[in-house]
């Protein structure tokens, strides 16, 4: 192979990727088969079936079990928003966190304690194990999960308060900001990351992906007079959703 040219299999799926791209392989058409794509591009077994499992890497085909494989719907990429704390959105992490202005959806969660990880107490400032409230929500949206999120809280800060569950008692279900400020923490700063990862075999099953699919994660946490009370991790389907900051000029 000289250099520069694309291996055999490369090719293959580039070409079709462009006829999935511009519709002559419209969503729901079965791909060629194995036989099929060896004969059409003059190809070997190997080549064929290598093609097929750059496609389906890449989120475009699907494998249906005893019918072949079949182009995947393209979703339409929509907006998280990211502006920080908005005191217009009201109450609830659904509403903070949702994808677009007019959306209403749903969010499910289940809180326990446990000692912090390594990770988690790095960005907590506390030591590994100390004590932390765990929050996993899935959030929906039509009944179909769209986006995961994991929240931990110091229980240094929050035990033995009427904020110790995120979601009970009588702030159950509001923001950070207006939980931390009813037991007097005042958060005055917000931080985020973000990034990109294969999502893992757990987050794809909870968000309807399939394996080797890429998910992009926000890593946020909220500070109060530069302690942090709050960290938590967004994930959201890197194929469905795009992040969109809008910051304040100062």
């Amino acid at each position: 192979m000289a250099f520069g040219e694309q291996p055999a299999y490369l090719r293959v799926a580039s070409d079709l990727r462009e006829k999935i791209v511009n519709g002559s392989l419209p969503p729901h058409t079965r791909l060629p088969s194995q036989a099929r794509i060896r004969e059409e591009y003059g190809v070997s077994d190997t080549v064929a079936l290598e093609a097929r499992k750059v496609l389906m890497a890449e989120g475009l085909v699907e494998g249906r079990s005893g019918s072949g494989t079949y182009v995947r719907e393209r979703p339409v990429p929509r907006m998280v928003e990211r502006s920080g704390f908005r005191p217009e959105a009201g109450a609830g992490p659904f509403r903070q966190e949702q994808a677009a202005d007019g959306v209403r959806g749903t969010w499910e969660s289940r809180s326990e304690q446990e000692g912090a990880s390594a990770e988690v107490a790095a960005r907590l400032g506390i030591e590994p194990g100390d004590r932390v409230m765990r929050t996993h929500y899935v959030f929906r949206e039509a009944g179909e999960p769209v986006m995961l999120s994991t929240s931990w809280e110091p229980l240094a800060i929050t035990g033995r308060t009427p904020v110790m569950l995120p979601e009970e008692g009588p702030l159950g279900g509001c923001g950070v900001v207006e939980r931390m400020a009813a037991i007097d923490v005042v958060v005055d700063n917000v931080a985020e990351q973000v990034g990109a990862r294969p999502g893992l075999a757990e987050e794809l099953l909870a968000l309807g992906g399939v394996p080797g699919h890429v998910v992009m994660v926000v890593e946020r946490t909220f500070y109060a007079s530069g302690r942090p009370v709050e960290t938590a991790d967004v994930v959201v389907p890197a194929d469905r959703y795009r992040v969109g900051y809008r910051l304040p000029v100062r």
